[in-house]
């Protein structure tokens, strides 16, 4: 009957487009807020991948409850496979372990203007790859609006990094430890960030999924680095909880609540918006120093913000637009 058709009707289109904004503002909202929240609660004591492991349970049971809230977690169990699980989030996964071992490697030999500034471009490798694996187009517009964000980042992390003293490493080991290091996390950031995107809209697994499978990943590796990491040793030697302390949980839950957005925002905003979400929250980041710390901000972190407003003015409003045939 016309009535049980009309019950079956899509979601409007409003309602989804108000749920990304919500998604992007709120983790604009965490990525800004966890340098102040992990700077107050969580101890110098703390050993990290305590902290760390403790963030990946964190997440893992977050996305399970919200599987089984929204009816969709027996189904999963059902249906998953160890073999689409590698294949779909193992890649990711292992690809973002990589990434981050890499930047370890180039912080420790350049200076934190350089190394900022030099980490912006994966912002361009993010719209690249995706492009290349799902063919998501850029206008003209949408490009110039890449250039103004990646700009205002490089302002960013001028003023983050002002008063800073540069590393004295000579200059093959900034090109071979510093700067290719860095330039290869870049395209990796890129890359596996597109193969999320691609995994949630073209295999269709669920960003809640697909975090539980990535944090089990980094978990495990987590795990099996401690045999003969210092942080294993300081674990096996004081204690798991060492300077842990109750507010310490607050910073934990907040960095797992930003894992699952990133996933959610990946999902239905793309990577390369993910991009205006960590430029937008350094801006957050010197707004809340200001408020709490009585820091101001910093003349390029004044000169950032237009360019931050225009570009994503920009880039929402001239999308790439493919030509359809009208029958």
């Amino acid at each position: 009957m016309a009535p049980t058709k009309r019950n079956k009707m899509p979601s409007n289109p409003e309602n989804s487009s108000t749920e990304v904004w919500l998604y992007l503002i709120l983790l604009t909202l965490q990525y800004g807020s966890q340098p102040l929240l992990s700077k107050s609660f969580i101890r110098r004591e703390v050993i990290v991948t305590s902290s760390v492991l403790a963030c990946e349970i964190v997440k893992v049971v977050c996305a399970l409850i919200l599987l089984a809230r929204e009816g969709s977690l027996r189904r999963l169990y059902k249906e998953w496979t160890l073999v689409g699980s590698l294949t779909v989030s193992g890649l990711p996964a292992a690809i973002y372990a990589l990434q981050n071992s890499l930047l370890q490697i180039s912080y420790k030999n350049l200076d934190s203007l350089t190394f900022s500034m030099l980490n912006q471009t994966k912002l361009l490798f993010t719209a690249f790859f995706t492009y290349l694996i799902l063919g998501q187009k850029q206008s003209i517009q949408q490009i110039g609006a890449l250039v103004l964000l990646i700009i205002a980042a490089i302002l960013l992390s001028i003023g983050e990094g002002s008063g800073r003293g540069s590393s004295g490493s000579n200059a093959d080991q900034v090109l071979f430890h510093g700067i290719f290091p860095v330039l290869v996390a870049s395209v990796l950031s890129g890359l596996a960030s597109s193969l999320c995107q691609w995994a949630s809209q073209v295999k269709k697994h669920t960003s809640y999924l697909m975090t539980v499978e990535m944090s089990a990943v980094g978990s495990l590796c987590l795990l099996a680095s401690t045999y003969k990491s210092p942080d294993g040793e300081a674990i096996r030697r004081h204690g798991f909880f060492r300077g842990w302390t109750a507010l310490t949980v607050i910073p934990i839950l907040s960095n797992a609540v930003g894992g699952i957005l990133v996933g959610l925002v990946t999902a239905h905003a793309g990577g390369v918006r993910k991009g205006f979400v960590i430029v937008s929250g350094l801006l957050v980041t010197a707004l809340l120093q200001f408020v709490f710390d009585g820091k101001p901000p910093s003349l390029y972190c004044l000169l950032a913000l237009p360019l931050v407003m225009i570009s994503i003015s920009i880039y929402q409003k001239y999308p790439y637009m493919v030509k359809k045939k009208q029958s």
